[in-house]
């Protein structure tokens, strides 16, 4: 018995021993100190050098062109005004639209005052009429500085009256044409202003395309040269020149005077007239278009075939020098070049390059 105790004794302490020391072994493992990991560096890619472009040298039609937006005008319009000022519009006869004959009545100003004045005047020189005559009956025993101030007098009184039915008579506006109404600025019973438009007739028949342009553009331009219009809702047509405008020592934009002649008068701050603008004739006539209609007109000023081109942004300058970058495989060299005429895209070369060589773009 005491044997088998003895032995079973000595196992369970074997036992004990070994779990104690893998306890410690495990234990010291966890107080010994890490070991540093390799940090690990992102892969580093080099910058990717763009390469300009590339660009061939090609022929092509080049046209350089002024332009300016605009409108469809009569040949024959005017725009009709009074003289008088301060009055108002006693009788408007007219609507817009309205067609009407040479000579037709189209408003008139109340100038009842004035028609008053005028009668008392003429009554007023019946009377010096009785003294005039009495004073030639004694001419002979007048003194003759005496006669002529009371021959003057009565002339002046006589110059009085006429001046005045003059000035009556503008308060009846006439159409000097036979045509339509195309604009009426005023109705019955408004104050009007001298030289202020009243309305525009305008014969309808006789429709052109018409712009102002600076004066820049009209230095360029020169009656037959090549247009191109584009008319709002009626499409592309072609024609020319037909008539630069009247520039005046008014004018700052190369874009015609104000003056015009109206209905009874002559001047106009604003009055537009066909002459203050840059005229087009077309290749064909206009269906259905109507007075007033927008339009752009562009003028071919320059135009080349066949000539020598490359891209704008190919083109280098350096002061006076004007040089571009000619690719040869790999390599590139600078070239010296002569330009001429440039739109908004492409430029001429007239010297230094030839078609199909490669040039490099900024």
């Amino acid at each position: 018995m005491s044997t088998k105790w003895w032995t079973g004794n000595l196992c369970k302490a074997a036992a004990a021993v070994s779990l104690s020391v893998s306890l410690l072994v495990a234990g010291g493992c966890s107080l010994l100190p890490k070991e540093q990991q390799e940090e690990v560096l992102p892969e580093i890619t080099p910058p990717t050098i763009s390469k300009k472009p590339e660009y061939e040298v090609t022929t092509a039609t080049l046209e350089t062109k002024v332009q300016a937006v605009g409108k469809l005008i009569s040949l024959k319009e005017e725009t009709l005004y009074y003289t008088l000022d301060g009055k108002r519009l006693k009788n408007l006869y007219i609507t817009p639209g309205q067609k009407v004959q040479a000579g037709q009545v189209i408003a008139e100003l109340d100038v009842e005052d004035m028609t008053k004045n005028l009668r008392n005047q003429k009554l007023q020189f019946r009377k010096d009429e009785t003294a005039m005559k009495e004073t030639l009956a004694k001419r002979d025993s007048m003194d003759p500085v005496e006669f002529e101030e009371a021959r003057i007098a009565f002339e002046e009184k006589r110059q009085a009256i006429t001046d005045l039915e003059a000035e009556i008579a503008k308060a009846t506006l006439k159409a000097p044409f036979s045509g339509t109404i195309v604009q009426l600025n005023v109705q019955k019973g408004d104050a009007v202003k001298a030289y202020d438009p009243v309305c525009i007739v305008a014969d309808t028949a006789q429709l052109v395309p018409a712009a102002k342009f600076t004066q820049d553009d009209l230095a360029q331009v020169a009656a037959g040269m090549p247009v191109v219009v584009e008319i709002n809702n009626a499409g592309q047509f072609r024609g020319k020149v037909k008539q630069l405008p009247v520039v005046t020592a008014n004018d700052n934009n190369g874009n015609g005077g104000n003056g015009g002649n109206g209905g009874n008068g002559n001047g106009g701050g604003n009055v537009e007239r066909p002459q203050d603008f840059l005229l087009a004739q077309l290749d064909k006539p206009l269906q259905n278009a109507s007075r007033g209609t927008p339009l752009s007109i562009s003028i071919i000023t320059k135009r080349k075939e066949n000539a020598i081109v490359i891209p704008l942004s190919a083109l280098r300058t350096l002061g006076s020098r004007n040089y571009v970058q000619v690719a040869e495989g790999e390599a590139k060299r600078e070239v010296d070049v002569e330009v001429g005429q440039q739109t908004a895209t492409q430029v001429e070369i007239l010297n230094g390059l030839t078609p199909g060589q490669k040039v490099v773009g900024r």
